[in-house]
């Protein structure tokens, strides 16, 4: 066995190796499991029993020699590789790319339009935090506690007392709790629940809430309101109706129904022929929510009304499908 002809190989396989791939190569071909170092020690037990200690040794040797060998030009040629993150010089007389004009998400350009027309009739931005406590979100709002939106399938819990809010009312509470009346706020808003998602289902999704309370509030100011707001959003022919409905924090409580925006209340297969689409929720704002933030219920009266911003963007645009906004495609996105 030459000994020197292997440390030899070695050396110059090392040195020559011009890239990691071909380093690589090198090191399995003398330390892999099949490599010459790897066979000639293996093959120590087959020299001559005076022998075995000098090959013994030489094998391990050339085997240390070659792994620092390896490690060694490994460093070197990491050293002279371009850095990642270099970036050449900008060259300042090659035409300029187009990379296009941005635009607003059109579920914050829906937003942003309710919220003006609402800033316009006297509403004032009131927010709050999207991780709320069981109190603000539920019980403040009378809601029971064997109400079914309280279960696991219907809210998002993060402890037995802190959940994902599930409307923007608890904002309503937080506001009442620290002003005195007259007020008139809107709260808009993300809210989740545990929603089994389809084209028109979403576990996250977006609602603007109004309330307003002062002396002698009635049904009548409420229908003044929704009735001039929608005629904003979807034009001076849009009628109304009231229907009545039960939500715990209003009493009375309606559902609100608009002209459809298709046929314009002649009747088509979108409002299935009734010419109306339901459109939010209101109504006067419950005796036990007032007492639950110091309102005297006796001499305060208020109404509150919720729309869900994403609802509105796809009647306006006509949009099928509910998770489309949350895609991301530029393709969608684009067209708004």
């Amino acid at each position: 066995m030459d000994v020197e002809a292997l440390e030899r190989s070695i050396r110059e396989a090392v040195e020559e190796a011009c890239d990691l791939q071909a380093l690589e190569a090198v090191r399995v071909r003398f330390l892999g499991r099949r490599g010459e170092l790897t066979t000639m020690l293996r093959r120590v037990g087959e020299a001559p029993e005076a022998d075995r200690p000098r090959l013994g040794r030489e094998a391990n040797r050339l085997k240390r020699l070659c792994a620092d060998l390896v490690e060694a030009r490994r460093a070197a040629l990491l050293a002279e590789a371009p850095d990642p993150h270099y970036r050449a010089p900008v060259d300042g007389t090659l035409p300029a790319l187009d990379g296009g004009p941005g635009r607003r998400h059109v579920l914050l350009s829906t937003m942003r339009e309710m919220g003006e027309i609402l800033r316009g009739m006297g509403y004032r931005l009131a927010r709050g935090p999207e991780v709320e406590l069981d109190y603000y979100n539920f019980q403040a709002l009378n809601f029971p506690e064997e109400h079914p939106s309280r279960d696991l399938q219907d809210t998002f819990y993060v402890t037995d007392d802190v959940l994902l809010r599930t409307h923007t009312s608890p904002v309503q509470v937080r506001y009442m709790e620290s002003h005195e009346p007259p007020l008139k706020i809107m709260c808009p808003g993300r809210v989740f629940r545990n929603e089994a998602i389809d084209p028109s289902h979403a576990a996250e999704f977006h609602q603007i809430e109004g309330l307003y309370v002062d002396v002698d509030v009635t049904m009548a100011d409420l229908r003044n309101d929704i009735l001039l707001f929608l005629r904003e959003l979807f034009g001076p022919d849009t009628n109304i109706r009231f229907k009545p409905h039960f939500f715990p924090f209003t009493e009375p409580s309606v559902d609100v129904d608009m002209t459809c925006h298709v046929c314009r209340g002649s009747g088509c297969a979108v409002c299935g022929q009734t010419g109306w689409i339901e459109i939010m929720g209101a109504g006067m704002v419950h005796p036990n929510v007032f007492r639950a933030v110091g309102y005297d219920p006796e001499r305060y009266t208020g109404f509150a009304f919720g729309i869900g911003v994403d609802r509105v963007a796809m009647i306006r645009h006509n949009i099928r499908d509910i998770r489309m906004f949350l895609l991301n495609d530029v393709r969608f996105l684009s067209q708004f």
